[in-house]
């Protein structure tokens, strides 16, 4: 039975290689988000013009728009629409 210790620079590579993999991992995790969440703001995006009828107004009309409905919205959302605190 071979009973030598692991040299330091091996122990250094296998850091090393855990780390980038690590870091491939946590990049693949962000990317998946990123692209929930465009996808979930293109999804509103089509409602909003679907139930609003906003499709003509420029991007500034729109924010005006939503503007003036957000106290209104965010007053009489009901609870089960509500977001959860964490």
């Amino acid at each position: 039975m071979d009973t030598r210790k692991t040299p330091i620079s091996d122990i250094d590579i296998k850091i090393e290689q855990l780390e980038e993999r690590k870091n491939r991992i946590v990049k693949l995790a962000s990317d998946k988000e990123r692209k929930q969440r465009a996808n979930r703001l293109i999804q509103t995006g089509a409602l909003a013009e679907k139930y609003f009828g906003i499709e003509h107004l420029s991007i500034e009309k729109r924010e005006e728009l939503f503007n003036i409905f957000a106290a209104f919205i965010s007053k009489n959302t009901p609870e089960k629409y509500r977001r959860k605190n964490k």
